[in-house]
Order: structure tokens, then C-alpha cells, then sequence
């Protein structure tokens, strides 16, 4: 992947909008990735729009619809423990008269599809239900909820950062009209991701300026970022099959030995229906951010929910949901496995949360 962006930086660093021979060398590069990208999802290349990341293609997709068609309505849904870059867009959208409608989920996480049929209205303009939770990887009936929209002629947004590269993505079978990916999570360059906007769906601009990207989003192109978002696209897909089956035999390892060597762990999130990277558990007892700074001396890369919140000390919103007890879900524990991960880590990382939660529990209050 390097040697496909370093050109981009050293010597071909045209602006893709430039008339002159640079800049059409890059909108050349610009535009293969385009293609590149549409291929692995099942889109048409017109149909991508290239973002700074995850959050900016949420914010388009969530506040863009809501802007483009609130002459036809205000009324928004979404579940109760989407990713905060939705949730946050939504909440913006509360404030200026928008209505939203939070779907609750079950103990595993599952998204309540006859609640979310049951709140469309005449008015309703958007469902955002991301394809798999960050946090506890629980995978969501996506193509379920996309029958429902398509039914209801409601626009779907779908947050598949997650799941690139580790789910098939098809947004003809998924029947999404708009669907976010990010570069970092499939091992391509942090800020750069993508958003799909099919044909005919009205998105406003956000952002105002040049208007790049089919008018969607102004700003000079992140060609480098972009060649690298595609050449981690095309590696993901081509991989998978080979990764998850890896990753699920470790993942199911790791899950089955914390289980018997740490007493009233509880594994969170569907048991079955979940991201094959992904374990997740609550030692009920701790705190999950002692655990984490204590695994982190240990050489155990972790997190007690989203990344991108891991420094708020509220417990998760989505273990709330979830109906997690409070104290219980500040014990909580985020384990993701990379594809270069292996049979001995999953030993030394069980060996090293087991010894320190039995350590922490002995000295916290709460087990006293």
C-alpha cells in the first residue's frame, strides 16, 4: 500500500481539479480509486463520495437528508447505540425542530425491528441503523430494516465502518441508500473514508466551498489518502474469507478462555451474531479504565468501549441500553483482534487480564 502512496507525495501532487497536466494526473488516480472502492461495496462509482472519515460521511448522511428533504418531513429514526458521530448528528438535528425516535435493543443488542416499523411515520425521511455495533460487535438485520424502508419509501443509512472487510458489503442486497466506511478500519490511511450515496437520494452539502465531489463535499481531494482507502478496500475483500475464518477461530479461543479463567465474566453483545474480532465482557467488581491502564503496562492494546470515547468516564451508552446494570458496565472490556494476531498473544492476553482482575477486584471497594 505504501509504494501505491508515495508517488502522490513526491512527485505527483497535483490538485485533482487543476486543468493542467499534474492535477489530471491526480484526478486520473482520484478516479480509479473511485472505481476501485464502488467495486468492493456492489455501487456504481458515481455513486462515491470520498470523506475525511467515518464521522464526516455520518454527518453528510444524517444532517445532509435531513436538510435535503425536510419540506417532506422531520421526523428521523435511529437505535439507542449507534456510534457518536450518528448520535451526535442527531441530537444536532433535535435542536433545530427535527424529531428523532430512538429504537431500544435487546440484551444482546439487537435493534427492535417491529419498534422501528412501528414508529415510521408519513413524515419519516431517514432510518440510520449502523451494520454492527462498534462496541460489542453485535451485527444488526440490516436487509430486514431495508425491506422496511424500501416498503415505507423511507431513505436507509447504514454505518458499516465496522464491517468492511470482515462482512460481505453488497448495497444492492443490503438495500441501502447511503452507506459509510472509514479508511483506518481496514488497515488503510486515517482520515480518509468514504460515503455511498445511491443514485437519486437528495443529500445537502455540509460543507461549502469548490464543490468537489459531485457538489457533496467541498475541499481539495486527499489523493494520497484516497489511492490508500482503495488499495486497503480491494485487500480487504480479496482477504476475508481467509482473515475472519483466522480471526473467528482466535476470537472464539479468547472468548471461551476468559470465560473459565475469569469468574462472573459476562460477555456482552449477541453470542453468535457478532464481528469475528470482536469480544467484549464486563468483570462486574472494577474499573474498567484501571483494567485498561493496568493491560496497557502489560502490552495489552484494549479499550473499555468506542475508541473514540475511550477517555469519557460515563459508562457506555451502549451497555445501558443494552440494560447492563451501571456498576456493572463500568467493568467493561473491548478486545479487537487484527489480522497479524496469533495463538500465543490470545494466551499471553488471557493470562494478563485474568491475573488483573483478580488483582483489581481484591482492592476495590466495590467487591469488599
Amino acid at each position: 500500500m505504501l509504494s501505491a502512496i508515495l508517488p502522490y507525495y513526491e512527485s505527483r501532487f497535483g490538485n485533482a481539479s487543476s486543468l493542467h497536466w499534474a492535477g489530471r494526473e491526480a484526478r486520473e488516480a482520484l478516479e480509479k480509486a473511485r472505481e476501485a472502492v464502488a467495486e468492493t461495496i456492489n455501487a456504481d462509482p458515481g455513486e462515491v463520495i470520498f470523506t475525511s472519515g467515518g464521522t464526516e460521511s455520518d454527518n453528510l448522511a444524517v444532517k445532509g437528508v435531513a436538510y435535503a428533504l425536510k419540506r417532506k418531513g422531520r421526523h428521523l429514526i435511529t437505535s439507542s447505540i449507534e456510534h457518536p458521530a450518528v448520535l451526535e448528528s442527531f441530537k444536532a438535528l433535535e435542536m433545530e425542530g427535527f424529531k428523532v425516535s430512538y429504537i431500544p435493543v435487546d440484551r444482546d443488542g439487537i435493534v427492535d425491528v417491529g419498534k422501528l416499523e412501528g414508529e415510521v411515520r408519513p413524515d419519516t425521511i431517514l432510518i440510520s441503523v449502523m451494520h454492527a455495533n462498534n462496541e460489542v460487535g453485535t451485527i444488526q438485520p440490516i436487509e430486514e430494516i431495508g425491506d422496511i424502508a424500501e416498503r415505507r419509501g423511507v431513505y436507509l443509512h447504514t454505518d458499516a465502518v465496522q464491517t468492511m472487510g470482515k462482512l460481505p458489503i453488497d448495497v444492492e442486497r443490503l438495500k441501502v441508500s447511503l452507506l459509510t466506511i472509514s479508511g483506518h478500519k481496514i488497515y488503510g490511511p486515517k482520515g480518509v473514508g468514504a460515503l455511498y450515496v445511491r443514485e437519486g437520494v437528495e443529500v445537502k452539502p455540509i460543507l461549502h466551498g469548490g464543490g468537489h465531489e459531485g457538489g457533496l463535499r467541498s475541499g481539495t481531494e486527499n489523493v494520497p489518502g484516497i489511492v490508500g482507502l482503495s488499495v486497503a478496500a480491494k485487500y480487504a475483500v480479496k482477504e476475508m474469507d481467509e482473515t475472519v475464518h483466522r480471526m473467528r477461530s482466535l476470537r472464539d479461543r479468547l472468548i471461551r478462555d476468559l470465560v473459565d479463567q475469569v469468574p462472573g465474566s459476562i460477555l456482552t453483545g449477541h453470542p453468535v451474531k457478532r464481528l469475528p474480532n470482536n469480544a467484549h465482557f464486563c468483570f462486574p467488581g472494577i474499573e474498567g479504565e484501571s483494567l485498561i491502564l493496568a493491560l496497557n503496562e502489560l502490552g495489552v492494546a484494549a479499550s473499555t468501549g468506542s475508541a473514540c470515547s475511550s477517555r469519557k468516564k460515563e459508562p457506555s451508552h451502549v451497555l445501558l441500553a443494552m440494560g447492563l446494570d451501571p456498576v456493572a458496565a463500568r467493568g467493561s472490556l473491548r478486545l479487537t483482534l487484527g489480522k497479524w494476531n496469533n495463538e500465543s498473544e490470545i494466551e499471553y492476553a488471557v493470562k494478563a487480564i485474568a491475573e488483573t482482575v483478580e488483582k483489581l477486584r481484591g482492592i476495590s471497594p466495590v467487591t469488599r
